[in-house]
């Protein structure tokens, strides 16, 4: 691993209190690990400089966009298909919303967010009509029993 990506005891509670929720003040981060808000951003400043942090996200609550159909879907590809080219392919599709290579027999895992099941048929169609896909094996999510951390 590259030693700039590394993190140590601090900066892993500091990333730990951004990813509950990304907005904290660095005051408040300061204030809960034991560093001044300086301090806190010059650590969050180099963890972003260095690729440790790649982004700040928003999280939404599905009910938020409305009704609409959220699954999972194995991604099954031909011979040796890498994961640069499985996230090619999938980054195509915007109702990707995550995806994930997967140890198993699939080569990837897909949460997809489809507006009804007709739109998720179309997508799954599409996704089979890539080249490298062979099949894909989908799991209609019904309700989220933990939802995501704030």
């Amino acid at each position: 691993m590259d030693d700039s990506l590394r993190l140590d005891g601090l900066d892993r509670r500091i990333v730990a209190r951004l990813e509950r929720n990304a907005r904290s003040s660095f005051a408040t981060i300061g204030a809960e690990v034991g560093l001044s808000a300086p301090a806190v951003k010059r650590r969050v400043d180099r963890l972003v400089e260095s690729g440790a942090i790649t982004g700040f996200h928003a999280a939404l609550d599905p009910r938020a966009l409305g009704p609409g159909v959220e699954v999972f879907v194995e991604l099954y590809c031909s011979g040796r298909t890498s994961a640069v080219e499985i996230a090619r392919i999938v980054s195509r599709h915007t109702e990707v919303q995550e995806a994930y290579t997967v140890t198993g027999d699939a080569n990837a895992l897909l949460r997809v967010r489809t507006t009804d099941t007709a739109h998720l048929e179309r997508t799954l169609e599409n996704l089979r009509s890539e080249p490298a896909v062979l099949q894909t094996k989908s799991s209609v999510v019904l309700s989220r029993l933990i939802p995501p951390a704030d």
